[in-house]
């Protein structure tokens, strides 16, 4: 059997496993490799193997084994089938049946969002899943919508490698576990997470499917983070009475939200109550008597500043634009403040009181509303598979698209047959892998953007690691000094964000010649402002940097620098405009000018700026720039990459002179990291798990380049420099 979502075997993999012959590959995630196979009689199964490295840690092999007594907890109409266990090479692997399908979350990319009917059903079946789940006293804890599969006889939620029982003894005091832009709360603050947290989950798993997004974003970690714990979701155009229901499990606090039950019984029912009495209800629930009167916890919306904001996954955990805390709770008074938003270090929420499942001790309702929909049983059953993806090595080139022609910001964009783009190379590569993270990067002599610097980051420790390159094709060397580094387009020079302020206040940046070691600092901003976000120009002569006010619990933009590298001089132009708080500063072009996003009121898109800080014009309605350092313009600075304003795709490019709209795709990328050329953009794959690839793409999303790959895009964070002149 073979399909799009097959991968071939890789010379490294086993052609059987006990007495099952496997035939292809499902995907791989941090647990181990899914492989398509076949039974002794033939029939079609998927086998889950533990990877070799894993292998010897007992707690690893105790989590992986967790996963098939999860799923044979819940009831069988609920679950694809645990066929088998065993152990090869003293690694175990589960055979489970194999479930054929798009995972929702690939559905909304090639297809858009989901509406009517087909949603209805999709939360109907999803919701009757999790009663289930919960009936059977297990928590899934990272339902999302990888993890949902469109099966030909409806949705099935699948996975559960981080699942526990509900009376369980653990807790996740030690670290969140789940993927953040689908975390309730408690995960996030290191509480237990039981029912209620599947339930958060999936509110943020039907506001996806509908909208294309997640209700409280999906770019870097500490903008998600601080959005979950103090700002509303964004449920987009979702109707009632759906969006009722959805509102009431996105409480913040998880004794506001309804049991899955009580979800599935609202869904039913063509009349009633709204999502005040289904959090009455839920409280009730879980005290045995009325529901409280509370206020809602939470705040306003925490924007998406980046400070420091070098190029990332937008990922799982993906440390990329955030530096690390200080070195101690403590810092000295010359140490510069904590190089992220206060508020990524969440305060407190009502916390759950009960029993051990998060005050959701008493199901009462759970054999009624099981009932109630064993008619549904063929739309929710469960399987543990993780999501196939394809994982291989660096394909082929393609031979790309046709050029779109201009269209009007309204409306959508129409395309005309032109000659092909050229293709991106791909003789030649050479494989290097990079120290202290499992990835690989594929580059050529002669690519026109090079991996200079990246940064690891160590959750335990909450620090990220630096990785600098010695020269631009040199080897990468581990680095403490500084909060990062940005090599040059030529690699002869390094500028170093320093963690600490000079004697007489200022946040300098400091200069380093490669070869030798010699630093100039430069002096730039004054206590208690910082900078972040460096970008060299294309020459090396200068460097660009978005003056930051890490004041008050969220950071935002006042301004920017320019240092001339020869002078050894700053010039400094604060901006006091609140409509630019959100952004940071690119260059544009032929670097004579800056640009940076700004909102408001009900207007946003990007401004100009001369190097004299002065407004020079405006492009309204353009969509929000990704936020990555070289991430917004083209190299001649004609057109502009941005997030799509609507729903219907993931990246549109614009004329940067006109603001119209000229292309957009929506299934290739979930981060776009910056522009490979004038015809094509390199960014993060669509994959939400912690396997990930660096892609080049060209203009209507067709993948032509594997520029890295790694099995732990959760906490790797590169970035990438234009070569000189390029």
């Amino acid at each position: 059997m073979t399909g799009p979502d097959v991968a071939p075997l890789r010379p490294t993999d086993p052609g059987r496993l006990g007495s099952y012959a496997l035939t292809g590959r499902l995907g791989e995630g941090g647990q181990g490799v899914v492989y398509l196979g076949t039974g002794p009689g033939g029939e079609p199964v998927a086998v889950k193997w533990l990877r070799g490295d894993l292998a010897g840690d007992p707690s690893m092999r105790e989590r992986f084994l967790r996963e098939a007594t999860s799923a044979k907890r819940v009831a069988p109409f609920c679950t694809a089938q645990v066929m088998d266990t065993g152990v090869e090479q003293e690694r175990p692997y589960i055979v489970s049946e194999y479930i054929e399908g798009l995972s929702l979350q690939r559905r909304v990319q090639t297809s858009g969002p989901i509406s009517g009917p087909a949603l209805h059903r999709l939360a109907v079946g999803t919701a009757t899943a999790l009663a289930a789940i919960h009936q059977a006293g297990v928590v899934h804890r990272d339902l999302k919508p990888a993890n949902v599969i469109m099966g030909p006889d409806g949705p099935r939620v699948i996975d559960f490698g981080i699942a526990r029982a509900v009376d369980s003894s653990h807790t996740l005091s030690s670290q969140p576990v789940g993927t953040p832009s689908y975390m309730s709360p408690e995960q996030i603050m290191g509480e237990t997470a039981g029912p209620p947290a599947d339930l958060f989950a999936w509110g943020c798993t039907i506001v996806s499917a509908a909208t294309g997004r997640a209700p409280f974003g999906n770019d870097t970690m500490p903008a998600v983070i601080n959005r979950i714990l103090n700002a509303p979701p964004d449920l987009g155009n979702l109707d009632a009475p759906l969006r009722d229901v959805v509102t009431a499990c996105l409480a913040k606090d998880p004794r506001a939200r309804p049991t899955a039950e009580q979800v599935l019984l609202r869904l039913l029912q063509n009349s009633a109550p709204g999502p005040a009495d289904l959090s009455d209800a839920a409280a009730a629930a879980s005290s045995g008597g009325p529901a409280p009167t509370r206020p809602m916890p939470g705040g306003p919306p925490i924007p998406s500043t980046d400070p420091g904001a070098y190029g990332h996954p937008g990922r799982p955990y993906a440390p990329g634009p955030y530096p690390p805390p200080p070195p101690s709770p403590s810092p000295s008074p010359q140490a510069v403040s904590p190089p992220y938003p206060a508020a990524y270090r969440p305060g407190t929420y009502p916390t759950a009181t009960g029993g051990p499942d998060g005050g959701r001790s008493g199901r009462r309702t759970a054999l009624v509303a099981v009932t109630t929909v064993a008619a549904l049983a063929a739309v929710a059953l469960v399987a543990w598979l993780v999501i196939p993806g394809d994982t291989s090595h660096p394909p082929a080139a393609s031979s790309g698209a046709g050029t779109p022609t201009v269209s009007s910001p309204s409306s959508s964009p129409t395309t005309t047959p032109t000659p092909t783009v050229p293709a991106v190379p791909t003789s030649g590569l050479t494989r290097v892998k990079l120290p202290g993270v499992r990835a690989t990067l594929y580059e050529r002599p002669d690519d026109p953007v090079r991996l200079t610097y990246y940064e690891v980051e160590d959750k335990a420790k909450e620090v990220s690691i630096n990785y600098l390159r010695s020269s631009a094709n040199g080897s990468f060397a581990k680095n403490t000094k500084y909060w990062q580094q940005t090599l040059s387009p030529d690699g002869t020079l390094s500028a170093g964000r320093s963690k600490e302020y000079t004697d007489d206040d200022y946040h300098g940046v400091d200069i380093i010649t490669r070869a030798t070691g010699a630093v100039r600092t430069v002096k730039t901003v004054k206590k208690p402002l910082t900078y972040g976000s460096a970008e060299w120009t294309r020459k090396g002569d200068r460097l660009l940097l978005s003056i930051m006010n890490p004041g008050g619990s969220t950071w935002t933009t006042k301004g920017f620098v320019v240092v001339d590298i020869a002078r050894g001089t700053a010039r400094v132009k604060q901006i006091n405009d609140p409509a630019i708080k959100e952004g940071r500063f690119y260059w544009n072009g032929d670097e004579t000018m800056v640009a940076t996003y700004f909102r408001s009121g009900k207007t946003a898109g990007v401004r100009f700026y001369d190097l004299d800080g002065k407004v020079v014009r405006t492009l309204d309605g353009v969509g929000t720039p990704y936020n990555t350092s070289s991430g917004l313009f083209s190299p001649s600075g004609d057109a502009m990459v941005t997030e799509c304003r609507d729903a219907r795709s993931k990246v549109c490019v614009w004329d940067s002179t006109s603001g119209a709209e000229t292309s957009r795709f929506g299934a290739s990328c979930s981060k776009v990291l910056g522009w490979w050329d004038a015809a094509h953009l390199f960014c993060w794959d669509a994959a939400e798990s912690a396997d990930g690839n660096v892609i080049v793409v060209d203009l209507d999303g067709s993948t032509v380049r594997t520029l890295l790959e790694t099995t732990q895009s959760d906490i790797l964070g590169p970035f990438y420099v234009r070569s000189g002149g390029g």
